[in-house]
């Protein structure tokens, strides 16, 4: 036999290779479905450099500037405001000497003529604005500077450039301003009927964060939440002597603002599993519930690796005290605060047991909670979260008191821990948190409040994939990628939260499962753990530490609003044969596909499922698979367990005639 020559041979391979890429260019012309654009390499937003490298992790020349503070506060009951002192210690480690710094001013926002009070969707009524912050000096390394107040930023002129890679300086600022009242949301002063409760929340001018990205990131406060560098905090809050005071961090004075019994009692919590009151209910009104009967008291307390404190005051608190188990045998204190109102069996009694149950649970499933105590205060019900401190209604009970303790704190991950920019990127907060919301929910004791599959603003229990059904057919829905203030409050919870994270869910549920997502997300928490974390960071280091490309989930959930409609058209035994398998005409008819479990229903009463990969839609929008059953055939159905979001499911099953 003659062989072909070196150019006949490359002629026949290239027709068979043509041959077998055909169907790449088949496509269904009632469908919009394109794999070309769905499967396309991803170009992410934030290029791989030498600072955040190609594996999603700090690179080799990554830095972070630090901010360490020294507050002290004074609260005038009589005149609901709060006067304070602050030293920044502000180190530049990066590569750019700065001849300026930036500080976010977020109680300005109560200013009549905010940018934010002019563009919130809650309008104010008369009376409902303060005079935001009033500045009473600006010092830079004890001597006055030259500054600029911009809406909710603060701009410090800097006499002599602040040295790149090492600089340092000290930064002092006094000042002072109105709480204002229930109305201002995430800080308010909330009248009891024992007292009014103070929940002090962006409280001091905080060092706006310098970064590798966009230098100076100086969005004005709008209503989103916050973006800050870490630091070491040590706060000091001087009240009046009937008070109780809890905040982020360690209590560094107890001795000095607590009874004996309350110390011995704090001991006690310490060891037990079960809610020990520190300060019981019928003690509120008892001056012996505090070590003195006249002035002032001054509480202290340090934060270490924390981006932000807040704390509460007030003459009403309950007090309660549970033991939090950490891994490697480590322990933390769950703790609880809130006026009588909120006494009840299926109330606030349970706060600290929620609390408890819940860290525990995150602690082991994904990252330690690294702080010595966690606080949930019973207040007006501003649902906000802070390092080691939430703000909840005192008022909820049950279910919904479980569902906001257990949200707020998971916040402790998703921005405390892994910082990321949450006035930019919203889901990176909301979405994450929300998704390890849903475990949590199942884990504690033995799923009495599961299951949770939204958020605490929504309905909970329906099947979440039929629940972002009408978001992804919304044509004017905004991407997850949007900018968060360009969130319009009609998609702010069902794309942030609900869409944020049941592209987790089933990322890890239905795309990785569990084996490999699971160390991943655990790896990404620890990686940029304390650090400033982009999207494209969290998606190239998924891609890596998973093992998948996962550019077109990526391009579909995230990126665009992109819906699923995946169905079967038809199916024929090979050669008419049973015994040769069965060949199955499937559809994509949107834009979106996922990986499916396709169920084979045999007539001998048998089934078995079939895994089909994204990949099966490489190609085209009605590929075909041939199946290897070896017997008859009764039945095929596309996602047998509904565990997709498909946006008609009337076409996901075919009978065998």
């Amino acid at each position: 036999m003659k062989h072909p020559t070196p150019v006949r041979r490359a002629a026949a391979l290239f027709a068979v290779a043509a041959a077998l890429c055909a169907p790449a260019f088949a496509q269904d012309k009632n469908s919009p479905f394109d794999p070309q654009a769905l499967f396309a390499p991803l170009s992410l937003p934030y290029p791989a450099n030498a600072f955040r490298d190609g594996a999603g992790k700090p690179g080799p020349e990554f830095w972070q500037n630090r901010a360490d503070y020294d507050i002290k506060a004074r609260i005038d009951p009589a005149t609901h405001s709060l006067a304070g002192e602050e030293t920044i210690t502000y180190t530049n480690h990066s590569p750019d000497a700065l001849d300026e710094l930036w500080l976010q001013l977020d109680q300005n926002i109560y200013k009549s003529d905010s940018r934010g009070a002019l563009t919130s969707p809650w309008p104010k009524k008369p009376g409902q604005t303060t005079d935001g912050y009033q500045l009473d000096a600006v010092e830079v390394d004890g001597r006055p500077v030259h500054y600029l107040v911009d809406d909710t930023r603060l701009r410090v002129d800097l006499p002599v450039a602040l040295k790149a890679k090492g600089g340092q300086l000290k930064l002092h600022i006094r000042y002072h301003y109105t709480v204002p009242g229930e109305w201002g949301g995430r800080t308010a002063v909330t009248p009891t009927k024992n007292g009014d409760i103070y929940e002090i929340a962006q409280w001091f001018p905080r060092m706006a964060v310098y970064d590798d990205l966009r230098g100076w990131d100086t969005l004005p406060y709008l209503g989103q939440e916050f973006y800050l560098e870490y630091g070491n905090i040590d706060y000091a809050v001087t009240v009046p002597w009937n008070w109780i005071v809890e905040g982020s961090g360690q209590l560094m004075n107890p001795d000095q603002v607590l009874t004996a019994t309350e110390r011995q009692r704090l001991a006690e919590a310490a060891k037990s599993d079960r809610t020990v009151y520190i300060r019981k209910p019928e003690e509120v009104n008892d001056p012996s519930s505090r070590p003195t009967r006249s002035g002032t008291q001054t509480w202290r307390f340090r934060m270490e690796h924390t981006r932000d404190v807040a704390f509460a005051a007030s003459p009403a608190f309950v007090w309660d005290a549970a033991r939090i188990n950490l891994p490697d045998g480590k322990h933390a204190m769950a703790m609880s605060i809130y006026p009588v109102e909120g006494v009840g069996a299926d109330k606030w009694n349970r706060s600290t047991e929620y609390l408890k149950g819940a860290i525990e649970h995150f602690s082991s499933k994904w990252y330690p909670y690294p702080w010595p105590n966690a606080i949930n205060l019973g207040g007006h019900g501003a649902g906000m979260e802070y390092p080691g401190i939430v703000f909840d209604g005192y008022t909820d009970s049950g279910k919904l008191l479980f569902w906001i303790s257990a949200h707020e704190i998971g916040h402790t991950w998703f921005p405390m821990v892994v910082g990321s920019n949450e006035r930019r990127h919203a889901f990176m907060d909301e979405g994450f948190n929300t998704f390890i919301d849903v475990y949590a929910s199942d884990a504690f004791n033995h799923g009495e409040y599961a299951p949770k599959r939204d958020s605490e603003y929504a309905p909970h229990g329906g099947n979440p994939v039929d629940e972002i059904l009408p978001l992804l057919a919304d044509p004017d829905a905004p991407s997850l990628m949007a900018h968060a203030d360009a969130i319009s409050e009609k998609y702010r919870h069902s794309l942030t939260y609900f869409k944020g994270a049941l592209g987790l869910v089933l990322l890890r549920e239905q795309i990785l499962g569990p084996d490999r997502f699971d160390p991943a997300f655990r790896a990404y928490i620890r990686t940029w753990a304390y650090h400033h974390p982009t999207p494209s960071d969290f998606f190239r280091f998924m891609d890596s530490a998973a093992g998948e490309d996962l550019s077109w989930w990526w391009r579909g959930w995230y990126f665009h609003n992109w819906q699923l409609d995946m169905g079967i058209t038809g199916a024929s035994y090979v050669d008419n044969d049973p015994a040769k398998g069965v060949t199955v005409n499937l559809v994509s008819r949107q834009k979106l596909v996922m990986p499916a479990t396709l169920r084979v229903d045999f007539a001998d009463g048998s089934h078995r499922d079939i895994r089909l990969p994204v990949e099966t839609w490489r190609f085209s929008a009605t590929p075909k698979v041939t199946l290897d059953t070896a017997k008859s055939i009764t039945r095929l159905e596309l996602d047998p367990d509904h565990k997709l979001p498909d946006a008609d499911r009337s076409n996901n099953s075919y009978a065998m005639h």
